[in-house]
């Protein structure tokens, strides 16, 4: 008897994948930004690096905040549409055994088949049926608000940190260009992580993240001579 072999697929990433290389990225490029923009301005090494620290503890309570929220929203939709499906399966078992069967049919199943298939996964669990079916609501892709939290919360952190390394190593006069310079590297190395876990394209992937590195970089450094000059 052959044995069935469990497949993995990328998608089953996409919650805690997403959450991670949002916050990497973000820790990443907002403290390099951030210490970038003081170091142009003319300030010293303590208050680049106090600068760096209080924005990678804003930076990483305000992710861990934002993902929450936002992934909260979702799953209280999730369970609103499972609670108002599970009503309507109660009332209205003939035509939610329609719609199930319409489904089958638009993908492609003739009629009767589809009807036996509508039949059988409501015997075996409508509610899982229409969720996933119906509502396009699985076990991969259901919103865990926690999980996004720590993940974006952690990941920041440990993104933000880099960049001060490079503080705590480079000569003051250094600093705009080796925070940079290893900046964009950190945001090559993260690309590339992300798009091979997440199965996407390298080339994209790294292009996109280290665009909008260097730009939010340019920005800041642009801003931080600006002050500083007239500071």
């Amino acid at each position: 008897m052959a044995r069935l072999h469990k497949e993995g697929h990328n998608v089953g990433r996409i919650g805690w994948l997403r959450a991670a290389v949002l916050g990497a990225n973000d820790g990443i490029v907002s403290t390099a930004s951030l210490v970038v923009g003081v170091a142009a301005a003319a300030a010293d090494k303590p208050a680049i690096l106090l600068a760096g620290f209080a924005g990678m503890a804003a930076g990483a309570l305000s992710m861990a905040a934002g993902e929450y929220v936002s992934v909260s929203s979702q799953s209280d939709t999730e369970k609103a549409d499972l609670a108002r499906e599970t009503a309507e399966l109660a009332g209205q078992p003939e035509f939610e055994r329609e719609e199930l069967t319409e489904i089958y049919v638009a993908r492609g199943l003739d009629r009767a088949l589809a009807e036996q298939v509508a039949d059988a996964l409501t015997a075996h669990d409508a509610l899982s049926a229409h969720a996933r079916d119906e509502l396009g609501i699985s076990e991969l892709t259901t919103a865990r608000p926690l999980q996004a939290a720590i993940a974006s919360a952690l990941t920041f952190s440990v993104g933000a940190g880099l960049p001060l390394v490079v503080v705590l190593l480079s000569p003051l006069a250094a600093i705009v260009w080796t925070v940079s310079a290893a900046a964009l590297v950190f945001l090559v190395v993260l690309g590339v992580f992300g798009a091979r876990a997440g199965g996407a394209p390298v080339g994209k992937s790294v292009g996109r993240v280290v665009f909008w590195g260097a730009l939010a970089m340019a920005v800041t450094a642009g801003v931080g001579l600006a002050f500083g000059a007239t500071g």
